[in-house]
This record gives C-alpha cells, sequence and structure tokens, in this order.
C-alpha cells in the first residue's frame, strides 16, 4: 500500500517548460500557454500553512520543476515556514549532477518522485524522445542513495509502450536502498479518442501490473495504481488509490483534463467503490465497456 497520506501534502505547479518531449505527455498541447503559480501565490500558501498547518509537506511540480533556478530557495522558504517534507516531481536527469542534489538536499528537498518510463535505456529513451534520458535519471536515483535523509519514490505513467515493462521497473531498482514507493499511473487521453493510441488494454495489462504489484512487496516498497478498474485488481484492490495532494495549477488545465471523462462503467449504481473512477471515454471507443468482465464492488 502506498507509505504517503495524500491528504497532508499540498502541491503547486511552479513551471511550464521541460527538456524532455515524453510521447503520454499531458501538458504537451497546453504547455505553451499554461502559466506556472506566482511567488506572490507561492509565498501566500507558505504563511497560511504556516499559521493552519493544514498541511504537512509541500509538493512542487510543473512540467519540469529543476528548469527553475530558484528552486533550491523555493524549497528553503518551505521548510522555514514549517514544512516537514518537501518534495520535487522531476524526469530525475538533472539528479546525474551529485552538486546539483546536494544542494537540493541541503536546501530541504527530502522526497524525490522520480519519473521511470522503462527499466532500459533503448524503450526509456524511445518514450522520452531525448537519446541519455535513462542513464542520467539512473544515475540521479544512484546519487540520492549517499543522503539518509531521502526517500525515493517513482512515477511510471502506463501506456501500450511501457506496461509490459512494470515488473522490469521494479527489479531495476530494486538495489536502492532510498526507494520507498513505486507508483503505476494508467495513462488516460486527454479527448475523446485514444489519437496515439497509447492507452493499453487494462485486460491485457492486468498480468503485469499485479507481478509489479507482487514484487514490490517482495522488496518492501510501498505501492500505489491509479486508473485502473478497481475489480479487476482482486486481492490487490488495496494499492488503487486515485487521491492527489490539493493541486494548485493554471485553471485552465481543467478544462482539458475533463475531457477524459470519469466514472463511467456499466456497474456504476451497483458499485461501492470509493476509488475506482471507471472507464474514460476515450478507452471506451477502443476497447469497449468490458461488461461481462468488470464487476461491481459489494457494499
Amino acid at each position: 500500500m502506498g507509505r504517503f497520506d495524500d491528504d497532508r501534502y499540498v502541491s503547486m505547479t511552479m513551471e511550464f517548460h521541460c527538456n524532455l518531449g515524453c510521447v503520454h505527455c499531458m501538458i504537451e498541447g497546453t504547455m505553451d500557454r499554461l502559466e506556472p503559480e506566482s511567488i506572490g501565490r507561492f509565498q501566500q500558501l507558505l504563511e497560511t500553512n504556516e499559521v493552519r498547518r493544514r498541511w504537512t509537506g509541500l509538493i512542487l511540480t510543473g512540467a519540469e520543476i529543476t528548469l527553475r533556478r530558484d528552486l533550491p530557495e523555493l524549497a528553503k522558504q518551505a521548510r522555514q515556514k514549517g514544512f516537514d517534507h518537501v518534495r520535487i516531481q522531476t524526469h530525475g536527469m538533472r539528479l546525474a549532477s551529485e552538486a546539483y542534489c546536494r544542494e537540493l538536499v541541503d536546501a530541504g528537498v527530502d522526497e524525490f518522485f522520480v519519473s521511470v518510463t522503462a527499466p532500459d535505456a533503448e524503450t526509456h529513451d524511445a518514450i522520452t524522445t531525448v537519446k541519455g534520458s535513462f542513464d542520467k535519471t539512473m544515475r540521479g536515483l544512484e546519487n540520492l542513495e549517499a543522503f539518509e535523509e531521502v526517500a525515493t519514490l517513482t512515477n511510471t505513467v502506463v501506456t501500450t509502450r511501457s506496461y509490459r515493462h512494470l515488473p522490469g521497473i521494479v527489479e531495476r531498482l530494486r538495489h536502492l536502498r532510498r526507494m520507498a514507493q513505486h507508483e503505476f499511473w494508467v495513462y488516460w487521453p486527454m479527448s475523446e479518442k485514444d489519437d496515439k493510441d497509447l492507452a493499453a488494454s487494462n485486460l491485457e495489462m492486468l498480468p503485469f501490473l499485479k507481478e509489479a504489484i507482487a514484487r514490490t512487496r517482495k522488496y518492501d516498497r510501498g505501492v500505489v495504481v491509479k486508473n485502473f478498474p478497481h475489480c479487476l485488481l482482486g486481492e490487490d484492490g488495496h494499492v488503487l488509490n486515485n487521491s492527489q495532494p490539493q493541486l494548485f495549477i493554471d485553471p485552465a488545465f481543467w478544462r482539458e483534463f475533463n475531457r477524459n471523462g470519469f466514472y463511467q462503467c456499466v456497474h456504476r449504481a451497483r458499485c461501492s467503490s470509493k476509488q475506482c473512477l471507471g472507464l474514460p471515454t476515450a478507452y471506451a471507443a477502443k476497447y469497449g465497456w468490458h461488461a461481462d468482465v468488470l464487476v461491481p464492488i459489494p457494499s
């Protein structure tokens, strides 16, 4: 199960540029017009939370947050205002610099949520579209091993190009002592159709996903699955967690995001699951509703 309480974290989108071109990027069509949160809004959140203590952890995110030159200063301010944890959500390439890792840790970053798309350079780099990105990300994760106060998490967007590699990702990272949690976020197109052909069949994905979950247990890691039918997970249903920290982001993002179409399922009226998001519009158009396979979770 997940080892981090999303309700205790707040997330701020502080950057909308990226030096990768991941094929599954959710904001590639809107990145050039979305605005990051302002320094004023950032400082307002810090000051409000210092008084109210609503959240104990702050997540600094964006298209790629390490492109912000003042990232260490943002982390330092957050810790000075009372946040117990500061996490960055990153592709991890800049962490290949030991000096940069130390600068971030010294500034107060103690959690690193790193995107890993595959267990090998050829597959990973083909998904990120940048040669050498896998080697830099792996070097970054290994650099973080030097810091006892650090916890690392990985995020894998599960697509037609990555789902067969999920067990291999867990295996590839088994040597990392700071690795606390693996997260598998099943890809949903930000539209009514899967124009990129990246949405994988849940039925074909399932055995690879369950094997990856089993391996996280073997290595005593937390595991979270998002955007997958609850009932298909069976005895692993408890790892489904679609909650998210409160997110501060340009409101224009939500207009695109809601095109996914949530909570659609032929069994929805009889299902008691509080976590399942059903099947998105694009998935149903591609694979159907799986009415004969999905079953309502009993109350």
